[in-house]
C-alpha cells in the first residue's frame, strides 16, 4: 500500500508538475534532517567560512539510489553529485553534473525504501554520496519548494504511485514508432528525396525524415525557405505518398526582424520575456538576436502554441522542440561587456594566465548564469526572475504545443518531443536524450537512462542512434541500432560536418535492412507494451533489481533491462566485441534473430553466460511463461496492418498475453475493444 505526503517549505512556485492535489502534511518531514551550519571551504589559515543549509540523509553501505531521469553515470546514482539545471551542453562526459532535463525524483533503497520528489524549478544540487560517501545531501538555491515523500512495499509500487501523482504519460501516433532518419544539413527538398530514395531502393524500412533548422527561412520559427522547399504543402503530400512523415524542428528563440509576423505579434502583445526595466530581453541563437516567448505566461503560451498551426495546415503531423533550456549563444548586454574587455587588452603581450582568462571570457558568452538572472516571466501576474524557474522553460514550450494540438487537432495524435524538460512535461510530449556523441560510452549511457526516465514519466524517448557529434563507425551504428530496435523513439541523427550515417551508405546494407526490419516485426509487442505502460502508469524499461529484489546478482546488473512483461535485453556496447556476458536471474529462452524470418531459440537455466552476438544478429531473452507477439516485417508502419500475428514464447503449459492494438491515430485509449487476450497452450505432444 503506497503513501504520499507533501511538505511545503517557504513559498513554492506552482510548477503544475503534479495532477493530484494533496493536502499539506503537518509536522517534521521524515528521513531527512535539515542542516544549517557554517563550514570551512579551505584547508589553510586563510580559509573562508561558508554557510551550509541542506537536507541530510545518512547512507548505509548497501543503500542504492535510483532515478533522476536524464543524467550521466549509472542506473544506481550513488557516488556522484548532480545538479537539476537544464543545460545546453553536448559533452556528456563523466564530470558533468547536469544535462538538458531536470527530473527531481529518486528512490532510496536500503534498510529503508522510500521515494523523494522535490518540486522545485530552480537550481537544485543533489549530492548522492560525493562530499561524503555515507551522506545524501540536497541543497536548493532557496527554500521555496514542495517536498513529496513516497512510501510503499517495493520500488515498483513507489514508482507507480509517483506516476499516478504526476499524470499519464504522452502517447504519440503509432507511425512515430517507425524508424526515422535525421541530419542537421538536409538543405532542400531534393536532399530529402535522395534520402528517401536511398532507403527505399535498398529495402531498408523508414517512416519519417526530420527537418533540422535548414528548412527555415533565415532560421525563423514557423517559416519555410521557399527556394529550398518550393510548394512545401505539395512536398509534404508527396512524402506521405511514400509513407514518409516529415518532422520539422522548432526552436525557442524568435528572430528580432521587422516584417516577421511572429516577432511583430509577440512584441505588440508583450508576449516575450522582459528584463528588469520592462524591455524585451535580447539573446542570440541561430538567427542572431532573438526574443524568448514567455511560455510560463498562459496567454503567451497559448499564442505561441497556435503558431504550430502554420505547419499543421501544410500536412505536418509531428515536431521536435529544440534549444529550449533555453540555450543562449550570447546576450546583447554580455556581448558588449566582453567586447570592451577584449579591446582593452588589444596588442598586449598576454601571459599564460591572461590567455586562459581570455578563453574563459569568450567561452563564457554562451549560457552565462548571469544572463539567466537578467530576464523575467509573468506567471499569473507575478513577476519571477528566470533563474528561479529556469527548469520549466522547455516544459512550457512543449506544453504550448501540446495544448494547441488539443484545440487544433482534437481527434488526432501529433508527434511532439523536446530536448529540455521538467517532470510534468511528460504529459505533453516525449524527449530525446540530447546532443550525444558517436562514442561507445554513449551507447551504454543511452541504455542506462531508459529506466530512470521511465521512473519520471518519460516513456517516449530514445537517443540519437549512431551519435549526433563525431564520426560514427559502421559497427557502432549497427550495435546502437540493435538497442534502438527496442526504444520507443528510433531515430538516426547526426550533426553538420560529421560523417554521413544514413544506413544505406555503409557496406552491410543487408544487415541494416534486417535489423531495422526486426523492429517492425516486433511492433505488436513493442507498441502494446508502450500503451499498457502509459495507460497503467507503469515503467516500460526496468532494471533487474526492481523485478528481482532478493537477487543480489541482479542488483549489480546495470547493462541489461527488462522491457515490458516478457523480454530482457542485453545489448553489446563494446567495440570489437563478439558477444558479452549476461546474467539470467531465472530460466529464460534466448532468441537469436538475423531477421524476422531467421530465428533460433535456446532455453537457458538461471546463471551467468557468455553469449556470442555477431554484428548481424539481435539477441533478447523471454521470461518464463511469457509471450511475444510479432509479425512479418514491412517497409513502413502502415504495411504492418492486417498481417498475421505470430508468437515467440517460453510457455510450458498455458499462458495469456494482453495485446493492445488501436488505429494509432485516435485518442479513445480506454476503449476495451483495443485489448485482446492472446493464449498460448503447449500440448503434451509439443512437450515431448
Amino acid at each position: 500500500m503506497s503513501r504520499i505526503r507533501r511538505f511545503s517549505i517557504g513559498n513554492p512556485i506552482n510548477t503544475e508538475a503534479v495532477v493530484q492535489n494533496l493536502p499539506e502534511a503537518k509536522g517534521e518531514f521524515p528521513y531527512f534532517t535539515r542542516i544549517q551550519s557554517t563550514e570551512s571551504s579551505g584547508i589553510n589559515l586563510q580559509e573562508t567560512m561558508e554557510q551550509k543549509d541542506y537536507l541530510l540523509y545518512p547512507l548505509e553501505p548497501e543503500t542504492r539510489i535510483y532515478g533522476l531521469g536524464e543524467n550521466i553515470r549509472g542506473i544506481n546514482k550513488r557516488g556522484w553529485i548532480y545538479e537539476s539545471n537544464c543545460t545546453d551542453d553536448p559533452n556528456h562526459t563523466e564530470d558533468r553534473r547536469s544535462l538538458y532535463g531536470a527530473h527531481n525524483f529518486f528512490v532510496v533503497d536500503g534498510q529503508e525504501t522510500f521515494g523523494v520528489f522535490l518540486d522545485y524549478p530552480g537550481k537544485l544540487t543533489l549530492d548522492m554520496g560525493y562530499e561524503r560517501m555515507d551522506e545524501l545531501r540536497i541543497t536548493p538555491e532557496d527554500w521555496n519548494l514542495d517536498l513529496y515523500i513516497l512510501e510503499g512495499d517495493s520500488i515498483r509500487e513507489i514508482v507507480k504511485a509517483f506516476r499516478q501523482l504526476i499524470g499519464r504519460s504522452y502517447i504519440p501516433p503509432r507511425w512515430a514508432f517507425g524508424f526515422g532518419q535525421s541530419r542537421w544539413g538536409y538543405q532542400s527538398a531534393e536532399d530529402i528525396r535522395e534520402v528517401v530514395k536511398g532507403y527505399r531502393d535498398h529495402g531498408i524500412p523508414l517512416d519519417s525524415v526530420y527537418l533540422d533548422i535548414d528548412y527555415m527561412e533565415d532560421f525563423k520559427d514557423f517559416t519555410v525557405n521557399q527556394e529550398r522547399f518550393p510548394d512545401f504543402r505539395k512536398f509534404v503530400e508527396e512524402m506521405k505518398q511514400e509513407h514518409i512523415h516529415l518532422v520539422p524542428i522548432i526552436d525557442a528563440g524568435v528572430k528580432t526582424e521587422q516584417g516577421y509576423d511572429v516577432y511583430e505579434e509577440g512584441l505588440e502583445h508583450g508576449y516575450f520575456c522582459k528584463d528588469e526595466t520592462g524591455k524585451e530581453f535580447t539573446g542570440a541563437v541561430w538567427p542572431g538576436k532573438v526574443h524568448f516567448p514567455d511560455v510560463l505566461n498562459r496567454e503567451a503560451r497559448n499564442w505561441f502554441g497556435r503558431k504550430y498551426q502554420f505547419l499543421l495546415e501544410q500536412g505536418i503531423e509531428g515536431f521536435w522542440n529544440d534549444m529550449n533550456e533555453p540555450a543562449i549563444f550570447y546576450s546583447e548586454k554580455n556581448l558588449e561587456s566582453v567586447m570592451e574587455k577584449i579591446k582593452s587588452i588589444e596588442s598586449r603581450n598576454l601571459d599564460m594566465w591572461e590567455t586562459f582568462a581570455l578563453k574563459d571570457l569568450v567561452n563564457g558568452l554562451a549560457n552565462n548564469p548571469e544572463d539567466y538572472k537578467s530576464f523575467y516571466h509573468d506567471m499569473d501576474g507575478r513577476k519571477i526572475r528566470h533563474d528561479k524557474v529556469h527548469n520549466l522553460y522547455g516544459f512550457g514550450m512543449t506544453r504550448a504545443a501540446g495544448e494547441a494540438f488539443e484545440e487544433l487537432e482534437p481527434e488526432k495524435r501529433i508527434l511532439i518531443f523536446s530536448r529540455s524538460s521538467y517532470i510534468g512535461m511528460h504529459r505533453y510530449g516525449g524527449i530525446w536524450m540530447g546532443d550525444n556523441q558517436s562514442w561507445w560510452s554513449h551507447l551504454l549511457m543511452n541504455l542506462k537512462m531508459l529506466p530512470s526516465l521511465n521512473m519520471c514519466g518519460f516513456l517516449y524517448t530514445g537517443a540519437d542512434l549512431g551519435g549526433f557529434g563525431s564520426d560514427v563507425t559502421e559497427d557502432l551504428l549497427l550495435r546502437w541500432l540493435a538497442l534502438g530496435i527496442f526504444t520507443p523513439l528510433m531515430r538516426n541523427h547526426a550533426a553538420l560536418g560529421t560523417r554521413e550515417q544514413e544506413c544505406y551508405r555503409f557496406t552491410q546494407t543487408e544487415t541494416f535492412r534486417n535489423l531495422i526490419g526486426i523492429r517492425y516485426g516486433l511492433m505488436p509487442y513493442l507498441y502494446s507494451e508502450y500503451m499498457k505502460a502509459a495507460l497503467g502508469n507503469e515503467m516500460l524499461f526496468q532494471p533487474l533489481a526492481f523485478v528481482y529484489p532478493e537477487d543480489e546478482h541482479a542488483k549489480e546488473v546495470e547493462d541489461q533491462l527488462l522491457l515490458g512483461e516478457s523480454i530482457m535485453i542485453a545489448p553489446v556496447y563494446t567495440q570489437n566485441a563478439g558477444g558479452r556476458y549476461v546474467y539470467l536471474p531465472e530460466p529464460m529462452k534466448l532468441v537469436r534473430l538475423k531477421s524476422m524470418e531467421q530465428t533460433e531459440t535456446e532455453i537457458l537455466e538461471q546463471g551467468h553466460y557468455y553469449i556470442e552476438i555477431p554484428l548481424d544478429e539481435v539477441v533478447f531473452f523471454i521470461r518464463p511463461e511469457k509471450i511475444v507477439p510479432y509479425t512479418d516485417s514491412g517497409q513502413y508502419m502502415d504495411a504492418l496492418e492486417g498481417q498475421e500475428l505470430k508468437f515467440l514464447h517460453f510457455v510450458t503449459e498455458r499462458a495469456e498475453y494482453e495485446w493492445y492494438q488501436d488505429d494509432g491515430y485516435g485518442k479513445d485509449y480506454e476503449n476495451p475493444v483495443h485489448s485482446k487476450k492472446l493464449v498460448v497452450e503447449v500440448s503434451a505432444a509439443d512437450k515431448g
